[in-house]
């Protein structure tokens, strides 16, 4: 359910209200009994940003991201066993490059 914030617009007084969609707006104030309380414009708790809710959060699966991290290191794996071994090199003292 939201939080809905009140003020009242003759003694000032301020609530948050929590209510449903489908519940009626409060008009009485409970501070002076006014039918001057009025709902209030507030900003939400949260912000979408970004290219989207299902390409960075809950999709399942590996994220773009990850899967281009993932990617790029089995590439790296692959390739670093042919970069280190050259082709005709024995040097004989014990280091594996031969």
């Amino acid at each position: 359910m939201p939080i809905y914030a009140y003020k009242c617009e003759s003694c000032g007084a301020a609530k948050d209200v929590l209510q449903k969609i489908s519940d009626p707006t409060l008009s009485d104030c409970p501070a002076c009994g006014k039918p001057t309380f009025r709902k209030q414009v507030t900003a939400a708790g949260f912000q979408l940003k970004g290219s989207g809710w299902y390409a960075t959060d809950f999709r399942g699966g590996a994220t773009p991201a990850a899967a281009t991290t993932a990617t790029a290191a089995t590439a790296a794996t692959s390739e670093a066993p042919a970069a280190a071994a050259p082709a005709s090199h024995s040097c004989g003292t014990g280091c594996g490059c031969a």
